[in-house]
């Protein structure tokens, strides 16, 4: 009985190792609406409800573009991502993510936390490379991206 209490648990193992590069994907349909038409959605897991409260409070200057909405729709986007927020999870990536968060900040670009930025460590080349231009497109490198897989490709 050991020995195949054993074996499950080494069968187990890769899979809870998986879920360690994992955030819930959006599933929201307005938000992959909205938020996709520019920019693959991010998983709201990646930032604290606290940034993306600030984030939904400057649309009119969104990292240099005007993504102002409705506000209907503004507050129902902001629910989904404050409610998905990293502080709101806690396992896999959310919580590696929301170690490297200053507690008092509400930063609004997820490629600035040191979890990223230690994950991320590579030459100029491969963040020049025409298929992958900024540091913001994941889906580049990370095929799973949208589905919210960061395994490496």
């Amino acid at each position: 009985m050991r020995g195949v209490l054993l074996a499950l648990a080494l069968l187990a193992a890769p899979v809870a190792a998986a879920a360690d590069d994992r955030v819930p994907p959006v599933k929201d349909a307005l938000v992959l609406k909205e938020c996709g038409e520019c920019h693959m959605a991010f998983q709201p897991a990646f930032l604290p409800a606290r940034s993306w409260q600030r984030m939904m409070d400057t649309l009119a200057d969104h990292f240099g573009e005007d993504a102002s909405l409705p506000a209907d729709k503004a507050a129902a986007i902001r629910a989904t991502l404050t409610a998905n927020a990293g502080d709101a999870q806690n396992r896999g990536l959310a919580r590696k993510y929301m170690r490297g968060i200053d507690p008092a900040g509400a930063p609004q670009r997820i490629t600035a936390n040191p979890a990223f930025e230690r994950e991320h460590r590579f030459p100029d080349r491969v963040w020049q490379d025409p298929k992958v231009v900024t540091r913001s497109n994941c889906p580049a490198c990370h095929r799973g991206a949208e589905q919210g897989w960061y395994e490496d490709d």
